[in-house]
């Protein structure tokens, strides 16, 4: 290649450059304007109201949850375990005789405790005289129990008490499958925060473009009933469980924006 030739290959390239240079700074320069208006300044807002509504679904439960505890004492822990465990299997043998499944068995608590006492003359606090002596154990067990026949509530507890509970307590009612009737609580909830909404709107002389946000949330209550140690038995024909009904409720709040 001559030198002719070599300097018309450069002001090619040189040529290309500069185009190129000019291309890139067309179009960068009005995108960088473009974003310099908006240095400094907020973000735009837009006009939102919010309301809030609440639905409410009433129906029986059909789930009670009990638990039965056991308490041994006894001079070893061999005999107050041997004494806790028969107790505990009647309990258990007996609820499967009321067509109550293993699934609806479940042993919550297994404790055993060491029993003190204070033999000997004691003299005035803070320097108590005798001495403290290991008289015996205690063992607690504890059994949940789910009831999915209703009207079998109390025989069960008459009957687990019989065969040695002697601590019977929490004692709720609950709805087992409730997703189809928190459904329903919340579609009346929305229903009634739209129709709240269209109002505001009206009296605001506003319109409604769109909803921006959305939330709920759900308050299930369980009721609680009996809670008593058993200690002379319980009386059949006394023990009446009235289930009432529970109150499923959902609440939302739901943001719309406005022009």
């Amino acid at each position: 290649m001559n030198e002719q030739n070599l300097k018309n290959s450069l002001i090619c390239l040189l040529g290309l450059f500069l185009i190129s240079l000019i291309a890139y700074t067309a179009v960068n320069i009005p995108n960088a304007i473009k974003q310099g208006k908006y240095i400094g300044q907020e973000i735009e807002t837009k006009n939102t109201i919010t309301v809030s509504a609440a639905g409410e679904v009433y129906a029986k439960p059909d789930l009670a949850i009990t638990v039965f505890s056991v308490i041994s004492e006894a001079k070893t822990v061999v005999e107050a375990m041997s004494q806790n465990t028969e107790k505990m299997n009647a309990i258990i043998n007996f609820m499967k005789s009321q067509d109550i499944e293993d699934k609806d068995l479940k042993s919550i608590s297994f404790n055993i405790y060491p029993r003190y006492e204070w033999q000997g003359r004691t003299g005035l606090p803070p320097y108590p005289q005798g001495k403290r002596v290991l008289v015996g154990y205690e063992v607690r067990q504890s059994l949940q129990v789910k009831i999915r026949d209703m009207e079998k509530i109390g025989k069960v507890i008459q009957g687990a008490t019989d065969a040695g509970a002697n601590q019977v307590g929490d004692l709720s009612f609950i709805i087992d499958k409730q997703d189809e009737l928190k459904k329903q609580a919340r579609e009346q909830a929305i229903e009634k925060a739209k129709t709240k909404a269209n109002e505001l709107a009206s009296q605001l002389d506003v319109n409604l473009v769109r909803i921006t946000n959305f939330s709920e949330s759900g308050v299930i209550p369980r009721y609680y009933g009996l809670e008593k140690a058993v200690g002379m038995g319980i009386d059949e024909e006394e023990l009446q469980i009235e289930t009432g009904e529970n109150k499923i409720e959902v609440t939302v709040n739901i943001t719309f924006e406005i022009n």
